[in-house]
């Protein structure tokens, strides 16, 4: 089942988030590797299973396996860096943010993709787990890299509706 059946399953009291759905696989302001990717990072970064199995159905042939792996990276590594830094940032104690993470990362210096493209899949998935830490320092990555404030917004606008369709999903299913 791909994902605009999947989120036709969801309750009629989700109809909004059906139809958000449809409208972000007819986005235009991102290119496809974007659009794609930015699915399969959010819908990996929810956490919910069957979301994550609906959108790699999606996927399958329109991302490169090299594009679908940074996606999924960029999940992965935004699930440990969103609950460090948010802790850093939340915690009152300036102490936490001037010692050093010691968690590995490597991923975010060497993506196998465009670095921006593998900074809008961690934006959004920042954004989805509320680090407003991780979202500053993405944001400002993309900013000096050139995207556009649109492009951004689209990004975010994609994690918030994916976040909606696992939320509802799994609460209903």
């Amino acid at each position: 089942m791909a994902l605009k059946e999947f989120a036709g399953t969801l309750p009629d009291f989700a109809k909004d988030i059906r139809l958000n759905v449809g409208s972000l696989l007819n986005e235009t302001v991102l290119n496809d590797q974007r659009k794609y990717g930015l699915l399969l990072a959010c819908a990996h970064g929810s956490g919910h299973k069957p979301l994550v199995e609906a959108t790699e159905a999606e996927v399958d042939g329109k991302l490169t396996p090299e594009a679908a792996n940074a996606a999924r990276a960029a999940a992965a590594v935004m699930a440990m860096n969103n609950v460090y830094y948010r802790f850093t940032h939340l915690a009152g104690n300036d102490e936490y943010q001037r010692m050093p993470a010691k968690l590995r990362m490597n991923v975010i210096g060497a993506p196998g993709i465009d670095k921006v493209d593998f900074e809008l899949f961690s934006l959004a998935v920042s954004a989805m787990n509320g680090c407003g830490m991780c979202i500053d320092s993405h944001e400002q990555i993309l900013k000096k890299a050139g995207v556009t404030a649109e492009v951004i917004q689209s990004s975010v606008r994609i994690a918030s509706v994916m976040k909606a369709v696992a939320t509802v999903h799994a609460v209903s299913a």
